[in-house]
């Protein structure tokens, strides 16, 4: 049987196409995907996302537990109210998941993780745990998640909140209150654009949803579903746990070595990535825009030549842009010879043409300190 989350009802009501997604009935898409997208980079988008799992981690030593566990550095969590961005690695040094950590307090902390791997990760967790002072407890089921996200987002915040919201900088957070319901306000997003993600009890989360939907009308805002909800996440280049990164894939491999600091004194998968550091990777994850008609799509075959050399882990037909995108893994072999890349759609290669960076330029709000998030 799936879950259903707290909203499960008002999706209903206002139209979705409801989907079985990891175990839990959720919306796909309420208007259309390309509505709802295109709404999202013009305008708002209100989404439900309750079914990710959020995982608390406290105690005297839980600074310490989670420098072990996780391969960034909690010494840019310089203060109370700021997240990063970081990956839970398995002894081979491959993604169990890749998660958010939110710092309450120097010994309260709050993780953030995917829908599909809270269950596995609690377990990795709890056996890492004992030479540690910590406590874990898994809140996953008593806490909803909401977020808004587009241009107007800030000002949909500022219609139902008296905060100053121009001072909560891009990933960090508050801890305030809605009509009496404690909420956990931060500003961070997987679309690429500027927008919050609201945490609150799961009884109450549907009284903060009422009140984003409402205020919103007046900006343009939609309900949008994991279908436009991909298609924005792949135009921002974000990777998907499943498909861009895996218990096989390494951060390094994944182009994500900027969430790993091999200067800290050791944590779990620490030897492999120092390896792979001093003596390359085999395959590296590649961006890429079709040169020719065709939508790329997960598990095509990336050749060069008549020689298959990856495949695609991500791939669309992106609104923004009219074209196919895609990410996929190609041996790092063959991206050293510059060769020519073809993908196979509907047993046609169809040319493909690398692409650095976000394939849509980011609107994320920049007031931050100066570094790397």
């Amino acid at each position: 049987m799936s879950t259903k989350t707290s909203l499960y009802e008002k999706h209903v009501q206002l139209g979705a196409k409801v989907v079985d997604f990891h175990g839990w009935e959720m919306p796909i898409q309420y208007s259309g995907i390309i509505e709802e997208h295109n709404a999202v980079r013009s305008k708002a988008g209100l989404f439900d996302l309750s079914h990710m799992g959020e995982i608390e981690v406290s105690g005297p030593q839980s600074y310490e537990f989670l420098n072990f566990l996780l391969c960034n550095n909690l010494d840019r969590l310089e203060y109370d109210g700021r997240i990063i961005y970081t990956g839970m690695l398995n002894e081979k040094g491959g993604f169990i998941d890749d998660l958010l950590v939110y710092r309450k307090q120097r010994d309260s902390f709050l993780l953030v993780v995917n829908a599909s791997n809270r269950e596995e990760d609690f377990s990795w967790m709890q056996k890492q745990a004992p030479p540690f002072d910590v406590r874990l407890n898994d809140i996953s089921m008593k806490t909803g998640l909401v977020a808004v996200q587009g241009p107007a987002s800030a000002s949909i915040m500022a219609d139902i909140l008296d905060y100053p919201f121009e001072n909560l900088y891009y990933y960090h957070f508050i801890e305030t209150a809605f009509k009496r319901i404690p909420v956990i306000i931060s500003r961070t997003g997987y679309t690429g654009e500027d927008g919050f993600e609201l945490y609150a009890d799961w009884d109450k989360l549907g009284i903060i949803w009422d009140a984003l939907y409402s205020a919103g009308q007046k900006y343009g805002l939609l309900p949008i579903g994991l279908g436009a909800r991909d298609t924005l996440r792949l135009e921002a280049r974000y990777p998907l746990h499943g498909n861009d990164i895996s218990p096989d894939v390494t951060p390094l491999e994944a182009g994500l070595g900027w969430i790993v600091d091999l200067n800290k004194p050791d944590f779990i998968g620490k030897k492999v990535l120092s390896s792979q550091k001093k003596n390359g990777v085999a395959k590296k994850l590649i961006g890429f825009t079709m040169a020719e008609r065709g939508i790329p799509r997960h598990g095509y075959t990336i050749f060069s030549g008549d020689s298959a050399v990856g495949e695609v882990t991500s791939g669309t037909m992106s609104p923004s842009l009219s074209t196919g995108i895609g990410m996929g893994y190609v041996s790092s072999c063959v991206l050293e010879k510059n060769e020519n890349l073809t993908v196979d759609i509907h047993r046609s290669r169809r040319c493909l043409t690398l692409h650095k960076g976000p394939f849509v330029s980011s609107n994320i709000y920049r007031k931050t300190v100066k570094e790397r998030i």
